[in-house]
């Protein structure tokens, strides 16, 4: 037997359908042939619809960090490979508490196997900041409180997801991300157009607001992510169109 928690509480199970997967599931699912040969691409992406507090998201990632520690040439490369992993997982989780623990156990399930690389490659176990910066924005990026049927967040605007086209440059991983909806990507209608869509201020970056009629014209151009090695996104350096 096992101490595992598999509801938090009859309500919550009536109202919500929550019920958590145990340990032996998640790795009895992701040993399937088909799964682990996914898990084994750094770059082949999974989305939880209904994250919960990251059984399977904690799992998937533990096992891509090890896939790119083993095929890692150097440090550095070890630390972009481990990016890379953690960039092509995404989640949507309803309930506040879960959301908030689902981004804290995939940090910490991060940060315990980034050093735990770093001590297998003969280097000191304290990491570096810039590495775990970048993990926690793309981390916030890829998590979303919201409703998976609706393609709505917690307000009540579109779920977006950062997408993170990578390539190589001089021997290191760079990335140039990218936004899309939730539901544009679900049907398909993939834009690829480098939008910036904060999460609960969309307006601000899209419109400019006109003091002498009170209304709201569009822009004429829109803000971008720069492309940065994987290890400096959490810079989230902008680009504004117009002035390129």
């Amino acid at each position: 037997m096992t101490d595992e928690r598999l509801i938090k509480s009859a309500d919550r199970v009536k109202d919500v359908g929550e019920v958590f997967t145990p340990k032996r599931i998640v790795d009895l699912m992701l040993d399937q042939p088909e799964i682990s040969a996914k898990v084994n691409d750094l770059t082949a992406t999974f989305l939880e619809p209904s994250a919960g507090e990251g059984a399977f998201l904690t799992e998937i990632l533990t096992r891509k960090m090890q896939v790119a520690l083993e095929g890692s040439t150097s440090v550095d490369n070890y630390e972009d490979r481990i990016l890379l992993g953690l960039s092509s997982l995404y989640g949507i989780e309803l309930m506040e508490d879960n959301y908030r623990m689902l981004r804290h156990n995939l940090y910490q399930t991060f940060a315990v196997n980034y050093l735990r690389g770093l001590k297998a490659k003969g280097q000191p176990e304290h990491g570096k900041p810039k590495v775990l910066k970048s993990a926690k924005t793309i981390i916030f990026a890829n998590m979303v409180q919201g409703n998976t049927l609706t393609y709505k967040n917690v307000h009540d605007q579109p779920i977006v997801f950062s997408e993170w086209a990578s390539y190589k440059q001089e021997g290191r991983i760079w990335v140039k991300r990218t936004t899309q909806t939730f539901e544009s990507i679900v049907e398909g209608e993939q834009t690829d157009n480098g939008l910036v869509v904060p999460e609960d201020s969309q307006l601000d970056l899209f419109t400019d607001f006109d003091p002498d009629t009170n209304e709201v014209k569009s822009k004429d151009s829109y803000l971008q992510y720069k492309p940065v090695q994987i290890v400096d996104v959490y810079k989230e350096e902008l680009v504004d169109t117009n002035k390129e």
